[in-house]
């Protein structure tokens, strides 16, 4: 049975059920990716639904506990239905903006949702060929739109709770509404997103460099 406290701790994360797991699918359709590091994951165990090895991050102590239930963190795993059979997990208590203990060009893909400026600190772990998925959130959009190191490939629509990936007509995406110059001092003074013309729930980059 899995602890009170892990089920407890992964509900409130889970505030719209199967969410990320949605997000998750579409984006594993539409990429080949086996690792992943998700930095500021807090205890959103949902790439595991999906992938067969996670890499978890974040600073909180509430996460530290809630993965060293371990046998309840893959309890929570083995109720979903695209779950790996034998997934692998990691968790690893540390500050994404201090060096990780992991080798470099070592994940797949590398998450970004709702945590700041991950690519400026974390794209060293992520493999040339590799894929971020990054959302408006905090600015990391924006700071990747900017990065030569990134090419953009796909865009996440979100409709109803349902999430694809479309590649159709990119060059309408990551247009800022206002006039104004895009600048790296800018994005990481401000620590907010850009207002587009053309909205996406997320965005799909290529490291190319």
């Amino acid at each position: 049975m899995v602890r009170k406290a892990t089920a407890t701790l992964w509900s409130d994360q889970d505030r719209h059920p199967g969410d990320r797991e949605r997000l998750f699918i579409a984006v594993s359709n539409a990429i080949e990716a086996d690792r992943v590091l998700y930095p500021g994951s807090f205890v959103d165990i949902s790439p595991s639904f999906v992938f067969d090895s996670v890499v978890y991050v974040d600073t909180d102590k509430r996460a530290a506990k809630f993965f060293a239930d371990e046998e309840g963190v893959l309890e929570i795993i083995a109720e979903h239905e695209h779950a790996p059979a034998e997934p692998e997990i990691t968790f690893l208590h540390a500050d994404y903006t201090e060096p990780l203990d992991m080798p470099a060009r070592s994940a797949d893909l590398l998450v970004s949702l709702f945590a700041g400026f991950v690519s400026d600190h974390c794209t060293d772990y992520l493999r040339i060929g590799g894929t971020l998925l990054v959302n408006g959130s905090h600015g990391d959009a924006g700071l990747v739109s900017i990065d030569p190191r990134y090419d953009l490939e796909a865009v996440v629509i979100a409709r109803a709770g349902e999430y694809r990936v479309s590649t159709a007509n990119l060059d309408t995406y990551l247009v800022p509404k206002k006039t104004q110059e895009v600048t790296r001092e800018r994005i990481l003074a401000s620590g907010r997103g850009i207002a587009y013309r053309v909205p996406a729930f997320a965005y799909l980059f290529t490291r190319t460099d």
